[in-house]
């Protein structure tokens, strides 16, 4: 006789709304991190920020799509004087910090640590604020809120900071439509993008839950800091437009096929419609379409990739059913991109020098097994995806000048040869985003 689960009831009112809750578009937001010179001004750092951050009580509410959210790096709990017995609690890859995990993430050559923007790559960055609202009449009072818990605080330095957007066309610098796949959360109340995939355990994203393995991901201790908590990698990647626009136009003969070659290397059109349900020409209908856009699987339509080559970009970093060495449901993430910048005007291929990307977000319950995993061995490498051996991510990875980019078709494949690298990491770190309770512990601190 089978089993019947029981529904999974998350913490709501514990989990800061940031951790779970759907970016509204278009957005408007705001980056900033601090550094504590002084426990006792870092504890009350928390207890100025803890009204100002939202639970995920009602996490599809469009009266709170304003938020703030904040999370700690290792350093930073060091900082706030967090006893040692509990910061040895917490995963090796998070005590280390992002830069000592460089070679491994392929931040390399340009990428490396060595010319990250400061404060990024040195032991100064200890907390990580995010404030994100529809608009910008929205966010002002909610970045007021996080701005009066350190000004005028004595003891905790601001040391950076990004402001960042999602445009109504919801298109990232190298002009796709961006934010489209992301996953549904048991217990949470969110959908997710793609009706054909299962919710996935809760335990994939927040802390003190089974996760896809019917097991708990390590906890720090004691329960009250790591129970409903989550970690987050924070990247600032830098888009080389105008290098990407010169490698479509040297590779094609036509703008239609600078188009086609720029959809196979992503995976899908400009406009979001995947190759998956349009392999020949683009489809801006479905591509707006957020019903559509993300309604696909691999396995049975296009094992081969014929359709959506296995090592383009959405491909590696959400295989779904695909033939795959190992199960993709043990590396899923939630990600999120915000752009930053000015946009390079359409059909210009000079560098204008501007700075223009990403401030991406991966959110997950193991840092190890799900954003290092996917970074090394999906964006970095592709023998998992038993297709050509040295192939890495056309659009995101440590391409060096050298690499190369197959794409399957009859009756012979084509290799693009050459490929430079189209993004550059500018900085980034670890963090781990407490739950409310935790908060209140870390705040309350007495050591």
């Amino acid at each position: 006789m089978a089993t019947v689960e029981e529904p999974v009831v998350l913490e709501l009112d514990d989990i800061q709304n940031g951790a779970i809750h759907p970016r509204p578009s278009p957005y408007v937001g705001a980056y900033i991190v601090l550094r504590i010179d002084d426990r006792r001004a870092g504890r009350e750092l928390l207890r100025r920020l803890i009204p100002a951050i939202a639970d995920a009580t009602s996490p599809m509410d469009p009266s709170r799509q304003a938020w703030v959210s904040a999370g700690l790096s290792f350093r930073g709990l060091e900082a706030l004087g967090v006893p040692q017995d509990s910061l040895d609690s917490f995963p090796l890859a998070f005590q280390q910090g992002m830069a000592a995990r460089a070679a491994e993430l392929g931040d390399v050559g340009d990428s490396a640590p060595e010319n990250w923007e400061k404060p990024f790559g040195t032991p100064d960055v200890h907390v990580g604020l995010s404030a994100l609202s529809p608009d910008a009449a929205r966010l002002e009072p909610v970045l007021a809120r996080a701005r009066t818990a350190f000004e005028e605080l004595s003891g905790v330095t601001a040391l950076w900071s990004l402001d960042c957007h999602v445009l109504p066309t919801e298109k990232e610098a190298f002009g796709f439509r961006d934010g489209i796949s992301h996953p549904a959360i048991e217990g949470s109340g969110i959908p997710g993008s793609n009706p054909q995939e299962k919710p996935l355990k809760a335990g994939e994203f927040l802390l003190g839950y089974e996760n896809e393995r019917h097991e708990l991901s390590p906890m720090p201790r004691p329960e009250v800091l790591g129970k409903n908590g989550t970690y987050v990698a924070f990247r600032k990647l830098h888009q080389r437009v105008a290098a990407f626009r010169q490698y479509l136009k040297a590779n094609s003969s036509t703008p239609e096929e600078e188009d086609f070659l720029a959809a196979k290397m992503m995976g899908r059109w400009q406009s979001g419609a995947p190759l998956a349900l349009c392999p020949m020409r683009d489809d801006p209908e479905l591509g707006a379409d957020p019903k559509l856009n993300n309604d696909f699987l691999y396995k049975d339509d296009d094992p081969q990739g014929l359709k959506t080559p296995a090592g383009s970009h959405i491909r590696r970093l959400n295989p779904r059913d695909s033939d795959i060495s190992g199960f993709a449901r043990f590396h899923r993430m939630i990600r999120r991109g915000t752009s930053y910048g000015p946009m390079l005007p359409p059909g210009v291929i000079d560098d204008d020098g501007a700075e223009r990307g990403l401030a991406f977000v991966f959110v997950g319950a193991n840092l190890e097994r799900q954003f290092e995993f996917v970074q090394s061995e999906w964006v970095n490498k592709g023998q998992f995806f038993h297709g050509p051996v040295g192939d890495k991510d056309p659009i995101a990875g440590a391409n060096s000048g050298s690499d190369h980019f197959t794409i399957p078709q009859q009756p012979i494949r084509r290799r693009l040869q050459g490929l430079p690298a189209f993004v550059v990491t500018r900085g980034g770190e670890y963090f781990f985003v407490p739950g409310l309770r935790a908060l209140h512990w870390l705040a309350d601190l007495e050591t």
